[in-house]
């Protein structure tokens, strides 16, 4: 049986990082670690966010791992973006070389991906990791 969302996230929406399980488990994990801080989506996704609104983060079960809080909205083109928002997206080594193969590869999975596209970059901060003790029913 999956776990629950705790009681006093359950009216948050949920969401998960990325397009695959294995990329939702990989980039959840580095939200619990502290290392993610930082995300990004095209301005039409249906994950938009704005500051203060908390979400839950479900990893590649559909599972809720944490809550985060989005702390900044900007928005920016896919050549704007710099090296500090990169390293604040936590993946690879952090490069802004790193950041453009890997979002240009995703973003073009989802057909999507152009050099001037405009993106919605959010900065947020972990707010609770779900344990099994927290979640489980």
């Amino acid at each position: 049986m999956g776990k629950r969302i705790a009681e006093p996230y359950q009216h948050l929406r949920t969401f998960a990082f990325g397009d695959s399980p294995g990329l939702a488990d990989e980039l959840v994990e580095l939200v619990v670690k502290g290392i993610k801080t930082a995300s990004c989506s095209t301005g039409d996704e249906p994950n938009t966010s704005m500051p203060g609104e908390r979400w839950v983060v479900l990893d590649g079960r559909g599972e809720p791992r944490c809550v985060i809080e989005t702390i900044e909205v900007t928005y920016r083109r896919f050549d704007e973006v710099d090296d500090a928002f990169a390293h604040e997206e936590g993946e690879g080594d952090r490069s802004l070389a790193h950041w453009r193969r890997a979002h240009q590869s995703y973003f073009g999975r989802l057909g999507r991906y152009s050099d001037d596209m405009l993106l919605m970059c959010e900065r947020f901060r972990l707010i609770e990791v779900f344990g099994d003790a927290e979640t489980s029913r």
